[in-house]
């Protein structure tokens, strides 16, 4: 055996579950098929990233209708954690019990909030959150505070926030896992899509990784991808790997699939066999299906005759629609600040001419709104000739479509008379989940409530693939509370 538990992949899921057991003395290896992102000038600078695309990474995948795609995921040590915006957010306690959208229902948790409360506590611990958990009417029960007092806002925020409360809306902090200091000493940049390269965020490496590596029990493989899981009956045997030493296998009494929504679901399909012909742990045919990835618009508020003067922006929200606000009662969703759009950010994501863009991001502010995409099975990954296809079908669209129709009315009540939007593309890997989910019935999910595969007795999964609704906020935190929660299964089981 190369280890007592493999973990396969290095992000939030992945490094959080290394964190969580790496006390208990099992020899864990952590797989990454990435390297670790290392400091350059391009780090800091907006036309790289968002023009340049100097760190888009070169893979591809194809759509329904064999259209190939950039699906900026990201293969370095931390995930995709390394470029997100740091927003650790708990999910309402409704969004555990079956929900009435407009576009539908939702089926439900096999767990409910309190199950995982005291793991979102945890976490937000282990990720250094930065918050307030006071005035908002959504916020569900907190057994301890946040460890860190909020991001403060800039004076353009601070005055937008009023803006808001003055028309009976409650914006309120964005809980955030950013040394704002330690970020801003680089460069005075936003974070949201910037990538990680100094430990200033909390991402996965930074703060789960790191906290796994103070054990001499855990090693971290990188440069090394899974390619295949081989079974014999119940149990994974082997996980065939490509690395810098070519072709192996290694085996472990325990494998946690940690790979993310896409590519956890893409491996077990690509480990058909004889035994199991539609990919492994897929006797239920749920393997891949129920991709959700949130219905995104990004809001430019402009008004031709005010600066916006800030450097991060990203630090409030408001939920005032998240449980209603539809015709019937239904939920909207979240609203939420996006990191501090500048010219070449807006030229590389619209394509305006640069002096254009720099026009319009100096006089706008920049906001989000985000709605719930709902489970459906026919929303799937899967696996055609050594590929990915995804064939993302969106739903609950026109609670998004209001939910934008909306904000754009309080932006303007708010002082900033044009809105313009765009919504966000399939391509934008955004908040992938539910490719994997959790359930009681074998027959209709993937793994069980505490995330062991039903058909296969030492296969664990730790990522969003699990999750069996997406909510309407962003899914780190949910995805590091389960993985804490795992890690204490299973050294309880040992």
């Amino acid at each position: 055996m190369d280890a007592d538990v493999l973990i396969i992949g290095s992000g939030m899921g992945g490094a959080t579950l290394a964190a969580a057991l790496a006390p208990s003395g099992r020899r864990i290896l952590i797989l990454e098929r990435g390297g670790h992102l290392r400091d350059s000038p391009e780090a800091r600078d907006p036309d790289a990233i968002f023009r340049r695309g100097h760190f888009k990474p070169p893979e591809t995948w194809h759509d329904a209708q064999g259209r190939p795609f950039n699906p900026g995921n990201y293969a370095f040590v931390g995930g995709n954690t390394k470029f997100y915006g740091a927003v650790l957010m708990r999910y309402r306690a409704e969004d555990f019990r079956p929900l009435r959208h407009m576009g539908g229902t939702t089926p439900g948790w096999p767990i409910g909030y309190d199950d995982l409360e005291p793991w979102y506590g945890a976490a937000e611990q282990l990720y250094r959150v930065r918050g307030d958990a006071a005035g908002d009417p959504t916020e569900p029960p907190h057994s301890a505070p946040y460890p860190f007092p909020p991001v403060p806002d800039e004076p353009d925020i601070a005055a937008l926030r009023r803006a808001f409360a003055a028309q009976g809306l409650n914006p309120v902090a964005l809980p955030l896992g950013i040394d704002i200091d330690r970020w801003l000493a680089r460069a005075p940049t936003t974070w949201d899509a910037f990538p990680d390269s100094t430990g200033a965020k909390s991402d996965a490496e930074s703060c789960g990784l790191a906290q796994a590596l103070r054990h001499p029990n855990v090693t971290l493989l990188t440069g090394t991808r899974a390619t295949r899981l081989v079974a014999s009956g119940r149990r994974v045997t082997g996980v065939e790997v490509e690395g810098p030493d070519g072709p192996r296998t290694l085996s472990a009494p325990l494998v946690c699939l940690c790979a993310g929504a896409v590519m956890s679901a893409a491996l077990l399909l690509a480990s058909a066999d004889d035994d199991h012909p539609a990919g492994l742990a897929n006797r239920s045919d749920q393997v891949g299906r129920n991709f959700m990835n949130h219905n995104l618009t990004a809001m430019i508020a402009l008004n031709p005759l005010r600066r916006n003067r800030t450097v991060y922006e990203k630090t409030i929200q408001f939920n005032d629609w998240y449980l209603t606000g539809g015709p019937g009662g239904e939920p909207l969703g979240n609203v939420q600040m996006l990191g501090r759009v500048t010219g070449p950010i807006l030229a590389g994501e619209s394509g305006l001419p640069l002096w254009l863009a720099h026009l319009i991001a100096e006089r706008s502010v920049h906001v989000l709104a985000m709605s719930e995409d709902l489970p459906d099975p026919d929303s799937r990954v899967m696996w055609r000739r050594g590929g990915v296809v995804l064939d993302w079908r969106k739903t609950n669209v026109a609670a998004h479509d209001l939910l934008v129709r909306r904000l754009g009315r309080a932006m303007r009540r708010a002082g900033w008379p044009v809105v313009l939007s765009r919504a966000f593309p399939k391509s934008k890997p955004s908040h992938q989940c539910g490719t994997l989910r959790m359930g009681d019935d074998p027959a209709a999910s993937v793994v069980d409530r505490n995330l062991r595969a039903h058909d296969i007795d030492n296969l664990y999964v730790a990522d969003a693939s699990v999750l069996p609704t997406s909510a309407a906020v962003n899914p780190s935190l949910t995805v590091a509370a389960l993985a804490l929660r795992l890690g204490r299964h299973l050294s309880a089981a040992a």
